[in-house]
C-alpha cells in the first residue's frame, strides 16, 4: 500500500469515527490535541476492555524456557504521549493505545502475562541491551544499523509525515522543499536520520540546510507550530493524522516511508539480538493477524491502512548513513 493511501485512510478513519481526544490532560491551553468540547469516538478511559487473545501452543513453545517458567513478558514502551500509538487515559496514569493493545495480544498468544514499563525513548534500547526488557513494541522502525544489535518481527507499516499549520500553502515531496525551513523532530528516531540526510543533501546541492529543532513531547511541538517558531514537524503518520483530526489547527503537507527512498518502512517488535524470542514474536503476530484480533485493534485506533499481512523477521530497513 502506498504511503499516500495509508495516511489518507488513517485520517479518514479517525475523522469518521470521531476520534477526537488525545492524552488525558483536559486543559485545552496545554493540550492542543484535545480541544475543549470534542468527544472521543473510542474508549480512552482507564478501563479499556481490551481485545484479548488466548495461548497458542505452537507459538508459546518457541519462547525460551527461562521466560516460559517466569511467566511474564517484560515489555518496554515509550513514556511519551503519542496518540493513537501510546498515550495516557483520562486518569492521566493508565497507558493506552494501539501499541499497548498489540503487545498485550502478543503476550496472550505466547501464554505470558504482559508486564509493561514506560521509559524515555533512548532508554528503551538501554533496557534491551541490559536484558531488562524482553521486547519493545513502541513504534520502532527497522533500520540496518539497529539490526546489528537487535532482532525484529514486523507488525505494521511505517510511514512518516510533515505536519504544518493549517493554510501553510506548502507541500513537501523532496529535500529541496525543506531547504531553509525550521523543522522539528524527536531525537534518536528514523525521522531525525532522514531529516538530517535531507539537510546534508541540500547543502551539497548549494541550498540552505534545514534548521532542525528537537522536541520529545507532542505538546511542545504543537505549541511551537502554532506560535510560528517552527515551520513543520516530522513525525509518525499515525500521530500526525490523529492530531490533524483532533485539533483542527494543522495539516499534513507531505508523507513518505519511514525507511526513506523507495523502501517501505516497517514497525517491529524489537528484541535483543539472539535472545531467542524473535521467532516467537513473529509466530504470535501471524496468529493474531489470521484470527482477526489484530485487524480489530488497528481499526479501533484508525490504523487499518498500515496493516501487514504477515510478520517478517529482520527485513531490509532504513539504510545506514553514507559516510
Amino acid at each position: 500500500m502506498s504511503v499516500r493511501r495509508s495516511i489518507t485512510f488513517a485520517l479518514a478513519t479517525l475523522t469518521a469515527t470521531g476520534l477526537l481526544t488525545a492524552c488525558g490532560t483536559s486543559d485545552p491551553a496545554t493540550d492542543l490535541a484535545a480541544p475543549k468540547g470534542h468527544k472521543a469516538g473510542v474508549n480512552i478511559g482507564p478501563d479499556q476492555d481490551r481485545i484479548r487473545g488466548k495461548k497458542v501452543a505452537a507459538a508459546a513453545d518457541l519462547v525460551p524456557e527461562a521466560i516460559r517458567k517466569r511467566g511474564t513478558l517484560r515489555i518496554g514502551a515509550s513514556a511519551d504521549a503519542s496518540p493513537p500509538l501510546g498515550f495516557y487515559a483520562t486518569d492521566d496514569k493508565t497507558r493506552i493505545g494501539s501499541e499497548i493493545d498489540i503487545a498485550t495480544l502478543v503476550a496472550d498468544t505466547l501464554g505470558l502475562k504482559p508486564q509493561f514499563e514506560e521509559v524515555s525513548w533512548e532508554n528503551l534500547f538501554v533496557g534491551l541491551d541490559s536484558s531488562k526488557f524482553d521486547a519493545v513494541l513502541s513504534n520502532v522502525t527497522v533500520t540496518e544499523e539497529r539490526k546489528e544489535k537487535y532482532d525484529f518481527a514486523t507488525y505494521r507499516l511505517d510511514n512518516i509525515a510533515f505536519e504544518a499549520k493549517k493554510g501553510s500553502g506548502w507541500t513537501v515531496k523532496e529535500p529541496a522543499d525543506v531547504a531553509g525551513k525550521t523543522i522539528s523532530v524527536s531525537s534518536g528516531t528514523n525521522q531525525e536520520k532522514i531529516l538530517v540526510e535531507w539537510s546534508e543533501e541540500n547543502v551539497k546541492a548549494g541550498r540552505k540546510p534545514v534548521d532542525i529543532k528537537y522536541f520529545q513531547k507532542d505538546t511542545d511541538y504543537y505549541l511551537a507550530l502554532q506560535s510560528g517558531r517552527i515551520d513543520a514537524h516530522l513525525g509518525p503518520s499515525p500521530t500526525a493524522a490523529y492530531h490533524v483530526a483532533t485539533a483542527g489547527q494543522s495539516e499534513i503537507i507531505g508523507q513518505l516511508s519511514g525507511a526513506g527512498g523507495d523502501l517501505q518502512g516497517k514497525i517491529a517488535a524489537t528484541t535483543k539480538k539472539d535472545s531467542g524470542l524473535v521467532k516467537a514474536y513473529a509466530a504470535a503476530i501471524d496468529h493474531i493477524v489470521q484470527d482477526g484480533s489484530y485487524g480489530k485493534v488497528l481499526k479501533r485506533w484508525g490504523l487499518s491502512g498500515e496493516a501487514v499481512e504477515k510478520s517478517e523477521i529482520n527485513p531490509p530497513g532504513l539504510p545506514k548513513t553514507k559516510s
